[in-house]
């Protein structure tokens, strides 16, 4: 799995990178906000992000925010790995988006754990996405079948929303 490293910290950045590839995940690293937002704009953006909330240029919160207003049928599974250890923290990172929330120094098992669950969730997210294309295709048929009735606006709105 494809995942992104956003960590300012050289050492930092290097110990997730080989944790992770010695895992056997493809990492892509960016060293700082403006970088990882650039990365997870791309078609092949990975889907799972790891972002330390302290960057320069844009802090991983803001990435995170930004991320998430992104129109997509398969959202990253995002993860804030920081030292900001406060409950109002954990809140704030978790209502900028975050799906998971880990301090620092965290234990590697659990990142690797957590990460599984972020596999798992994108996994889903690809077999709701696959539904969801099948399902704009059979109403393609019926359409062509039915001599292209009108479609409700609701039914419109959702429809391109979807993609």
């Amino acid at each position: 799995m494809k995942i992104l490293i956003a960590e300012d910290n050289l050492m930092s950045r290097n110990v997730l990178k080989a944790m992770l590839a010695n895992s056997g995940h493809e990492v892509v690293a960016a060293v700082n906000g403006a970088e990882a937002w650039e990365i997870m704009q791309r078609p092949d953006a990975p889907r799972v992000a790891i972002l330390d909330w302290m960057m320069p240029i844009m802090d991983g919160i803001e990435v995170c925010r930004r991320i998430r207003s992104l129109k997509t049928d398969r959202p990253p599974y995002i993860i804030i790995l920081t030292t900001m250890a406060e409950k109002e923290d954990i809140v704030t990172g978790l209502e900028a988006g975050a799906d998971d929330y880990l301090i620092k120094p965290c234990d590697i098992r659990e990142l690797r754990a957590r990460i599984s669950v972020g596999r798992r969730a994108s996994e889903m997210q690809d077999i709701v996405a696959g539904k969801m294309g099948e399902l704009r295709d059979a109403l393609d048929r019926i359409k062509k079948l039915q001599g292209n009735p009108p479609i409700c606006s609701r039914c419109q709105k959702i429809m391109a929303d979807r993609g």
